[in-house]
Protein backbone atom coordinates (compact mmCIF):
# COMPACT_ATOMS: atom_id res chain seq x y z
CA UNK A 1 0.00 0.00 0.00
CA UNK A 2 2.92 2.53 0.61
CA UNK A 3 4.83 1.81 -2.08
CA UNK A 4 1.29 2.32 -3.82
CA UNK A 5 0.48 5.59 -2.07
CA UNK A 6 4.32 6.90 -3.18
CA UNK A 7 3.88 6.01 -6.88
CA UNK A 8 1.08 8.03 -7.28
CA UNK A 9 2.73 11.04 -5.77
CA UNK A 10 5.76 10.45 -8.44
CA UNK A 11 3.20 10.61 -10.93
CA UNK A 12 1.54 13.81 -9.77
CA UNK A 13 4.65 15.64 -8.86
CA UNK A 14 5.84 14.44 -12.62
CA UNK A 15 2.34 15.92 -13.85
CA UNK A 16 3.06 19.45 -11.88
CA UNK A 17 6.06 19.58 -13.44
CA UNK A 18 5.48 19.21 -17.01
CA UNK A 19 2.32 21.26 -16.10
CA UNK A 20 5.01 24.01 -14.77
CA UNK A 21 7.32 23.92 -17.67
CA UNK A 22 4.84 24.04 -20.26
CA UNK A 23 3.69 26.98 -18.63
CA UNK A 24 6.79 29.01 -18.60
CA UNK A 25 7.36 28.16 -21.68
CA UNK A 26 4.30 29.42 -23.21
CA UNK A 27 5.14 32.92 -21.18
CA UNK A 28 9.00 32.91 -22.22
CA UNK A 29 8.08 31.75 -25.86
CA UNK A 30 5.89 34.68 -26.26
CA UNK A 31 7.29 37.58 -27.95
CA UNK A 32 5.83 40.92 -27.04
CA UNK A 33 7.91 42.84 -29.97
CA UNK A 34 8.59 41.82 -33.14
CA UNK A 35 12.16 42.47 -34.21
CA UNK A 36 12.62 45.92 -35.90
CA UNK A 37 8.91 46.89 -34.30
CA UNK A 38 8.89 50.27 -32.11
CA UNK A 39 9.00 49.70 -28.66
CA UNK A 40 6.03 50.45 -26.69
CA UNK A 41 4.96 53.57 -25.42
CA UNK A 42 6.19 53.61 -21.77
CA UNK A 43 3.62 56.19 -21.32
CA UNK A 44 0.29 54.11 -22.44
CA UNK A 45 -0.57 51.07 -20.85
CA UNK A 46 -0.76 47.94 -22.46
CA UNK A 47 -4.91 47.94 -22.84
CA UNK A 48 -4.08 51.02 -25.30
CA UNK A 49 -1.28 49.85 -26.43
CA UNK A 50 -3.69 47.18 -27.25
CA UNK A 51 -6.32 49.61 -28.81
CA UNK A 52 -4.11 51.01 -31.19
CA UNK A 53 -2.77 48.21 -32.54
CA UNK A 54 -6.25 46.87 -33.01
CA UNK A 55 -7.65 50.09 -34.10
CA UNK A 56 -7.49 50.54 -38.51
CA UNK A 57 -7.77 54.33 -39.76
CA UNK A 58 -8.98 54.05 -43.03
CA UNK A 59 -7.21 57.23 -44.87
CA UNK A 60 -8.90 58.54 -47.49
CA UNK A 61 -7.52 58.33 -50.98
CA UNK A 62 -6.24 61.18 -52.55
CA UNK A 63 -5.02 59.49 -55.54
CA UNK A 64 -8.10 58.60 -56.65
CA UNK A 65 -9.86 61.50 -55.67
CA UNK A 66 -7.56 63.71 -57.74
CA UNK A 67 -8.35 60.77 -60.15
CA UNK A 68 -12.04 61.30 -60.35
CA UNK A 69 -11.47 65.25 -60.13
CA UNK A 70 -9.37 64.62 -63.87
CA UNK A 71 -11.81 62.62 -65.34
CA UNK A 72 -14.85 64.81 -64.28
CA UNK A 73 -16.61 66.17 -67.49
CA UNK A 74 -16.06 70.05 -67.06
CA UNK A 75 -19.80 71.78 -67.68
CA UNK A 76 -20.45 72.70 -71.07
CA UNK A 77 -24.09 73.50 -72.35
CA UNK A 78 -24.25 70.04 -73.84
CA UNK A 79 -23.75 68.87 -70.07
CA UNK A 80 -26.08 70.98 -68.62
CA UNK A 81 -29.23 70.05 -71.08
CA UNK A 82 -28.09 66.45 -70.81
CA UNK A 83 -28.51 66.43 -67.18
CA UNK A 84 -31.98 68.35 -67.69
CA UNK A 85 -33.06 65.41 -70.07
CA UNK A 86 -31.73 62.62 -67.87
CA UNK A 87 -33.18 64.70 -64.38
CA UNK A 88 -36.87 64.94 -66.65
CA UNK A 89 -36.82 61.21 -67.82
CA UNK A 90 -35.69 59.85 -65.24
CA UNK A 91 -32.32 58.78 -66.08
CA UNK A 92 -30.41 58.68 -69.15
CA UNK A 93 -28.12 56.57 -71.03
CA UNK A 94 -25.62 58.14 -73.41
CA UNK A 95 -24.00 55.30 -75.42
CA UNK A 96 -27.79 53.37 -75.54
CA UNK A 97 -28.65 56.92 -77.27
CA UNK A 98 -26.01 56.69 -79.39
CA UNK A 99 -26.42 53.32 -80.67
CA UNK A 100 -30.21 54.17 -81.39
CA UNK A 101 -29.24 56.97 -83.15
CA UNK A 102 -27.12 55.25 -85.33
CA UNK A 103 -29.37 52.42 -85.82
CA UNK A 104 -32.05 54.72 -86.78
CA UNK A 105 -29.58 56.79 -89.38
CA UNK A 106 -29.34 53.41 -91.35
CA UNK A 107 -33.15 52.62 -90.77
CA UNK A 108 -33.96 55.91 -92.40
CA UNK A 109 -31.70 55.83 -95.01
CA UNK A 110 -33.04 52.44 -95.99
CA UNK A 111 -36.40 53.64 -96.11
CA UNK A 112 -36.00 56.56 -97.88
CA UNK A 113 -33.72 55.14 -101.19
CA UNK A 114 -36.42 52.12 -101.28
CA UNK A 115 -39.52 54.47 -100.37
CA UNK A 116 -40.68 52.54 -97.66
CA UNK A 117 -42.96 55.70 -96.16
CA UNK A 118 -44.37 53.37 -93.30
CA UNK A 119 -41.35 52.92 -91.72
CA UNK A 120 -40.37 56.36 -92.47
CA UNK A 121 -43.59 57.53 -90.80
CA UNK A 122 -42.93 55.74 -87.56
CA UNK A 123 -39.52 57.67 -87.24
CA UNK A 124 -39.94 60.69 -88.48
CA UNK A 125 -41.85 63.68 -87.41
CA UNK A 126 -44.77 65.21 -89.38
CA UNK A 127 -42.44 68.08 -90.83
CA UNK A 128 -39.39 66.22 -91.49
CA UNK A 129 -42.15 63.13 -92.90
CA UNK A 130 -43.31 65.46 -95.27
CA UNK A 131 -40.06 66.72 -96.67
CA UNK A 132 -39.08 62.56 -97.13
CA UNK A 133 -42.20 62.10 -98.70
CA UNK A 134 -42.43 64.82 -101.39
CA UNK A 135 -38.23 63.75 -102.65
CA UNK A 136 -39.81 60.28 -102.91
CA UNK A 137 -43.01 61.37 -104.91
CA UNK A 138 -40.46 63.55 -106.69
CA UNK A 139 -38.07 60.93 -107.63
CA UNK A 140 -41.37 58.51 -108.82
CA UNK A 141 -42.53 61.14 -110.95
CA UNK A 142 -39.28 61.16 -112.99
CA UNK A 143 -39.46 57.52 -112.85
CA UNK A 144 -36.45 57.49 -111.22
CA UNK A 145 -34.88 54.87 -108.32
CA UNK A 146 -32.31 55.69 -105.97
CA UNK A 147 -29.65 52.98 -104.51
CA UNK A 148 -28.15 53.62 -101.44
CA UNK A 149 -25.09 52.26 -100.09
CA UNK A 150 -24.31 52.85 -96.23
CA UNK A 151 -20.04 51.42 -96.37
CA UNK A 152 -20.28 52.70 -92.51
CA UNK A 153 -20.66 55.03 -90.10
CA UNK A 154 -17.49 56.43 -89.10
CA UNK A 155 -18.33 58.80 -86.22
CA UNK A 156 -21.61 59.79 -84.09
CA UNK A 157 -21.45 62.29 -81.45
CA UNK A 158 -23.93 64.47 -79.61
CA UNK A 159 -23.31 68.27 -80.10
CA UNK A 160 -26.46 69.29 -78.45
CA UNK A 161 -29.08 68.94 -76.08
CA UNK A 162 -31.81 70.88 -74.33
CA UNK A 163 -35.13 70.78 -72.96
CA UNK A 164 -38.11 72.74 -74.22
CA UNK A 165 -41.16 72.45 -71.88
CA UNK A 166 -41.47 68.66 -71.37
CA UNK A 167 -39.74 67.62 -74.49
CA UNK A 168 -36.14 66.40 -74.72
CA UNK A 169 -33.83 67.18 -77.85
CA UNK A 170 -30.60 66.18 -78.58
CA UNK A 171 -28.49 66.52 -81.67
CA UNK A 172 -25.85 64.11 -83.31
CA UNK A 173 -23.78 64.73 -85.44
CA UNK A 174 -22.98 61.57 -87.79
CA UNK A 175 -20.18 61.19 -90.26
CA UNK A 176 -20.59 58.47 -93.02
CA UNK A 177 -19.15 56.70 -96.14
CA UNK A 178 -21.92 56.34 -98.29
CA UNK A 179 -22.49 55.16 -102.25
CA UNK A 180 -25.45 56.85 -103.64
CA UNK A 181 -26.68 56.54 -107.20
CA UNK A 182 -29.35 57.64 -109.03
CA UNK A 183 -30.77 55.56 -112.40
CA UNK A 184 -34.11 55.95 -114.60
CA UNK A 185 -36.34 53.88 -116.05
CA UNK A 186 -34.21 52.28 -118.31
CA UNK A 187 -31.67 51.61 -115.58
CA UNK A 188 -28.93 53.81 -116.62
CA UNK A 189 -27.24 56.01 -113.84
CA UNK A 190 -27.90 59.31 -113.93
CA UNK A 191 -26.54 60.67 -110.91
CA UNK A 192 -23.80 59.40 -108.92
CA UNK A 193 -20.98 57.63 -109.02
CA UNK A 194 -20.91 53.27 -107.86
CA UNK A 195 -17.24 53.37 -107.76
CA UNK A 196 -17.06 56.61 -105.48
CA UNK A 197 -17.54 56.43 -101.46
CA UNK A 198 -18.77 59.96 -100.07
CA UNK A 199 -17.79 60.91 -97.02
CA UNK A 200 -21.20 62.83 -95.61
CA UNK A 201 -21.91 64.78 -92.67
CA UNK A 202 -25.54 64.64 -91.36
CA UNK A 203 -26.59 67.02 -88.52
CA UNK A 204 -29.77 65.38 -86.91
CA UNK A 205 -32.44 66.25 -83.92
CA UNK A 206 -34.11 64.05 -81.97
CA UNK A 207 -36.88 64.82 -80.11
CA UNK A 208 -38.99 62.71 -77.40
CA UNK A 209 -42.16 63.91 -74.85
CA UNK A 210 -40.78 63.12 -71.21
CA UNK A 211 -43.86 63.04 -70.19
CA UNK A 212 -44.90 60.18 -72.52
CA UNK A 213 -44.67 56.66 -71.80
CA UNK A 214 -43.33 56.11 -75.31
CA UNK A 215 -39.51 55.52 -74.98
CA UNK A 216 -38.91 55.81 -78.49
CA UNK A 217 -37.16 59.44 -80.04
CA UNK A 218 -38.46 60.86 -83.34
CA UNK A 219 -36.23 62.56 -85.83
CA UNK A 220 -37.43 65.90 -86.12
CA UNK A 221 -34.73 67.95 -87.83
CA UNK A 222 -31.93 67.33 -90.89
CA UNK A 223 -29.32 69.11 -92.38
CA UNK A 224 -26.11 68.30 -94.20
CA UNK A 225 -22.78 69.79 -93.81
CA UNK A 226 -21.77 68.62 -97.84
Amino acid sequence: MGNGFQFIDIILFAMIAAFLILRLRSILGRRQNPPGAPPKDPFRSDASQRGAENKVVQLPDQSGARTDEQKAEPETPLTRGLAEIAQASGGFDREEFLVGARTAFEMILRAFATGDTQQLKLLLSDEVYGNFLAAIRERDKEGETLENTLVGIRNAEMIEAYMEGKNAYVTVKIKSEQINITKNEAGQIVDGDPNHIQQVTDIWTFMRDTKSRDPNWTLVATRSLD
